[in-house]
């Protein structure tokens, strides 16, 4: 009983930090806005900053990822891919959540980092904030970073439940 409820939370977990990365992508990757100053025109996308696009490509990774081991059947050939790429970076896959987790980590920091830039600008720089021309761009933006955030968190939990599972069996054991 006890092993079917933790195969069962880990599936929500996983299930919960697929949606919020999917969902990460998709508002991200549908954001754009045109905007105009007098004879000056503006748009503003995703795709004109590299930390956005590495977030969208992380979080890209991680979906597909946690769609694979989530719905592929044991028997696929997809599937024995999925295992064996959990084999090569380490024993049941505890070390592939890791570098799931790093990923994310480093693709958030880089975007909000670039996103905290273009909402305040940057002063000593010359650099001039961009969210009073774009503000649907901008809330887009925040409303991706919200959701890459989320599944950056349930990563942790997963993270910590992977580890609680390969730790738990040599705390019961009684010396």
């Amino acid at each position: 009983m006890v092993k079917v409820t933790q195969r069962l939370g880990g599936l929500v977990l996983r299930f919960a930090a697929f949606c919020a990365a999917l969902g990460a992508v998709i508002a991200m990757v549908t954001s754009r806005e045109r905007s105009s100053f007098f004879v000056l025109s503006l748009v503003a996308k995703y795709s004109d900053l590299a930390a956005f696009k590495y977030f969208v490509i992380a979080n890209a990774i991680v979906s597909v990822y946690s769609f694979l081991v989530l719905f592929l059947p044991k028997e696929s050939l997809l599937w024995k891919f999925v295992v064996v790429l959990d084999l090569f970076f380490l024993v049941n896959g505890k070390l592939t959540v890791k570098m799931v987790t790093m990923l994310l980590t480093s693709s958030l920091s880089a975007a909000a980092a670039v996103a905290q830039v273009g909402k305040r600008g940057n002063a000593n720089a010359g650099w001039l904030p961009i969210c009073g021309q774009v503000p649907r761009f901008c809330d887009q933006i925040t409303g991706a970073l919200i959701a890459g955030l989320v599944a950056l968190i349930l990563y942790v939990f997963l993270l910590i439940f992977s580890i609680h599972s390969v730790v738990d069996p040599f705390l019961l054991r009684k010396s």
